[in-house]
């Protein structure tokens, strides 16, 4: 064969040659194993209802306000010439304590007056009687068994007049006694003092403020409430607190929250015209007690309330979030997503009492889906993960 026709034919034959190799590797490989791929559904958490009895607790915010508050105000004018030590912006006092000592001297000098006065209308009056008896002596003689034509003959108009003087007198002696008694002020109440307006050699007149003060015998919180609030508990009628629900009044002062314990009182006599909120009345006893370190609850703290409402029987909390539009809740059922109505007994700002619609152990959505219809298969992070392990021992078997 010639070098030539060698050129030729030797090309050819490893196309050949290559040609028969690629089917002959073809023909030696295995079929891949064909699975069928399964849609997993988006994943979703669940959680699973528990039906309870739950007590429902309605929160609100309000501002301490004093319950007794009042101006002390001198009956008599003259001038201080002692105070209560307490008298001081922040200072307590006891009820019936001497607040403020106005000079007694020009009463003491008018109760002496109105005592001479008495005396003196005293023995008028026992004079004119006197008189009266030896004129009806005299007109019993002169006309015995006959009456007098007038009272005059035997001195009744004058006994009268002297009986109404020496009353008059008596009454002006009180007064006097009553005026001395105001030289000394005080009030009914324990309270404290929050300004004070007067001071030691300071001449003060009738009507004059000379401090204010707060009784510390109870405070009332004022929290504006959502009528449809008022279904969950009783006001008292009387407006007695002690008859109310009990109130837990939360407060953060000094870098703490502290607590106090109170009742529902009443409700305000109008609805907020802005608003339109029901003012629920709150007392808290013994606002100034320093109980366990406890600061007092001073008149101007906004403070937090939770008033204790009445309890639902046999229902099912879940978020608030887990409520969809309408009332409806997404149930996972068999990795099934079914949009369920429900019926609600409350909600609130983080959960909802569903009242009819679920059975203990449902599984409810409480995350949220992009799209979403009913029927549509769904995972939970469990179902995810046991998904994965089986998908793992499969591949590797």
């Amino acid at each position: 064969m010639s070098q030539r026709n060698l050129k030729l034919i030797l090309p050819i034959a490893v196309v050949f040659v290559g040609i028969a190799a690629v089917f002959l590797l073809a023909s030696s490989r295995k079929a891949p194993v064909r699975s069928e791929q399964i849609h997993l559904g988006p994943l979703v958490e669940v959680m699973s209802t528990v039906e309870s009895d739950f007590h429902v607790i309605i929160s609100g915010h309000g501002e301490v306000v004093a319950k007794v508050a009042v101006n002390l105000i001198p009956q008599v004018a003259g001038k201080v010439v002692a105070t209560h030590p307490g008298l001081v912006a922040g200072g307590f006092f006891e009820a019936g304590e001497t607040l403020i000592e106005i000079d007694a001297r020009d009463y003491e000098f008018a109760v002496d007056r109105a005592q001479a006065a008495v005396a003196r209308t005293q023995v008028t009056l026992e004079r004119e009687q006197a008189e009266a008896e030896v004129a009806r002596q005299e007109w019993d003689a002169l006309n015995p068994g006959q009456e007098p034509s007038s009272g005059l003959v035997v001195r009744e108009p004058q006994v009268r007049q002297s009986q109404a003087e020496l009353e008059a007198a008596r009454a002006d002696l009180r007064v006097a006694q009553l005026n001395l008694e105001r030289t000394q002020a005080s009030l009914p109440f324990d309270g404290v003092v929050v300004s004070k307006h007067v001071d030691i050699g300071q001449f003060v007149g009738i009507g004059n403020t000379l401090a204010t003060v707060y009784g510390t015998k109870t405070v009332e919180v004022r929290v504006p409430l959502e009528d449809r609030e008022l279904e969950w508990f009783s006001i008292p009628r009387n407006g007695r607190s002690e008859s109310g629900p009990a109130v837990t009044v939360f407060a953060d002062f000094a870098g703490k929250r502290h607590i106090w314990e109170g009742r529902v009182a009443r409700l305000e006599a109008e609805i907020d015209s802005n608003s339109r909120m029901v003012p629920v009345v709150v007392e808290v006893a013994n606002p100034f007690s320093r109980t366990k370190g406890r600061p007092p609850l001073m008149p101007g703290t906004f403070v937090e309330v939770e008033i204790s409402g009445r309890t639902l029987n046999n229902v099912i909390p879940v978020p608030r979030h887990a409520i969809r539009e309408g009332n409806t809740v997404w149930v996972l059922d068999d990795g099934v997503l079914e949009v369920r109505s429900v019926q609600l007994a409350r909600t609130d700002r983080e959960q909802a009492l569903v009242q009819d619609g679920l059975a203990p152990g449902d599984q409810v959505v409480v995350s949220t889906l992009d799209a979403f219809t009913d029927g549509m298969t769904a995972r939970t992070v469990e179902t995810d993960s046991a998904t994965a392990s089986t998908t793992q021992e499969g591949g590797s078997a």
